[in-house]
This record gives structure tokens, sequence and C-alpha cells, in this order.
């Protein structure tokens, strides 16, 4: 008989570099990808993305500019159990707590109303290539087939030919995909972590980038990103209606990440 038990997920960040998460354990097991990239202590705002791994804050948008947003290359004050990072048009603050096994990230974005972002959970996973990707079905996908802002209409798991839940050999692809779902499940052996995203009145869902060896094309890696968010869209700039958050009249958004992982005995 296969039991289920759950494991204590802890955080370690940098608020000195973007608010970076830069360790994601549970139990005896380090989920978050990490990769040499002398640049990133040294990025300033509107620097090009220097990608280290771990998890980066990307807001107020991920692809289009500033380049994977204005937070991850700023530094941030921690006061108390708060973190806060002041960037042009808004200021965000954000609370990493425990409860139980869980850790539990509030945010709360501060701007003028009718201010649009998207806010991505950019996590880049150390995963095996016999890992798997778990969405609740019906879910609506829109993949990216390349670096642009064109995107494929389709449902979970298979868009366009490509299995978003399967990830398997390096292929030299490299795609991304938006999912309209608000939790997502990474399954990797006995292992599974959890991640969901509430947030009242606002568009959730979770963004993967499947980069099985196509990217960056000068000198491809591997990278596997599982990325909860705020809006529909990696580009605010090329975002419809309804695929941005929107600060209402309040002056405030706030939302949570949930993050718990539990394993197979």
């Amino acid at each position: 008989m296969v039991s289920v038990i759950p494991l204590p997920v802890r955080v370690t960040t940098d608020v000195d570099h973007g608010g970076r998460w830069t360790s994601l354990t549970a139990g005896d097991r380090e989920w978050l990808w990490h990769r040499d990239e002398p640049r990133r202590p040294l990025v300033r705002p509107g620097d090009s993305f220097a990608d280290a791994g771990g998890l980066e804050e990307c807001v107020p948008t991920v692809r289009g500019l500033p380049d994977h947003g204005d937070a991850w290359s700023r530094s941030w004050r921690r006061a108390g159990d708060e973190d806060t990072v002041e960037c042009p048009g808004f200021r965000l603050t954000r609370r990493i707590g425990e409860q139980g096994n869980a850790v539990v990230a509030d945010y709360t974005l501060a701007g003028e109303p009718g201010y649009r972002f998207v806010w991505a959970a950019h996590a880049l996973l150390d995963l095996s290539k016999a890992a798997r990707i778990g969405v609740t079905r019906p879910a609506p996908a829109r993949l990216y087939p390349d670096e642009g802002d064109r995107w494929v209409a389709g449902a979970w798991p298979t868009v366009d030919g490509v299995p978003l839940d399967r990830l398997g050999p390096d292929d030299a692809s490299a795609v991304g995909a938006v999912v309209l779902t608000s939790r997502v499940s990474v399954h990797d052996g006995t292992d599974t972590l959890h991640l969901s995203v509430e947030a009242d009145g606002q568009p959730v869902a979770v963004a993967l980038w499947r980069n099985l060896g196509g990217f960056p094309q000068e000198a491809p890696y591997r990278s596997i990103g599982v990325e909860p968010m705020l809006g529909r869209v990696f580009d605010r700039a090329a975002a419809g209606e309804g695929d941005t958050a929107v600060v209402p009249a309040s002056g405030k958004v706030a939302w949570r990440l949930t993050v718990t992982a539990d394993r197979r005995l």
C-alpha cells in the first residue's frame, strides 16, 4: 500500500539581489535549479536578464521591457517579516511565512488605479527527464513556440503537438506556455511539489518554460520553469482585455502563493 506524507517546505531569499528565492527545500530535496552566471550579482535596473536559476520575482512583465520586469534587478528592503521593492509605477511588498508544512507568500502591489501588470514567480526547477507536470483538466493553454508575442490556443496537456506535461530528453526545443489554471503539481520520482496562486478579482495562470536545450541559440542549456502568475500573457505590452492584473480604485492588489510538497512511500 502506498502512503503519501507531507514534507516541510522551507525557503531562503536574497533581498540584495532582486528578492530572489535561492533555495526551496522539501525534506532533503532542493527543488530549485541553479546555473553559474557571473553577471547576476552585478545587474542594474534596465540590464538584460541574467539567468542564475532560483526563483525570480518578475513584475510588471516577463518578456518585453524591462527584460523579466523591474523587480529582479533591484535591491529590496527588509523590515521585520516584510520585503519591499520600489519600482517605477509601483511598490511591491512580500511577506513569506510558514504555515505548518507549507510556505505561504503574501504579496501586495500598490500603484495608481488602472495600472496594468503581469507577475510571475519565475521558478526554475531541478528535475529529472522523467518528471511530469500535473494540471487539473480541462485547462485552456496558450503555447508560445518562439520568443515573440504570437501564441497558439489549445487545451492542456498537448498544444500544437507539444506535450507540455512531459519533459523527456533534450531535443533542441524551447517553448513557453501559459495555462489558465490556479494550481500546478510537479511530479518527480516519489516527490511532488504543489504550487497555487490566489488573487480575488484578478486573472491567474501558470506559465511554463520548457527549454530542452534550445535556448539560447549561441550556447543552449536545459532549464524548466514552472511559474504561478497574475495575468495570462508573458508580455504585458501584448496583452488583450483581461490578460493582465489591474490595480483597482483602492490602489492595491493582493495575492497569495502557496507551496507544499509530499512524498510517496
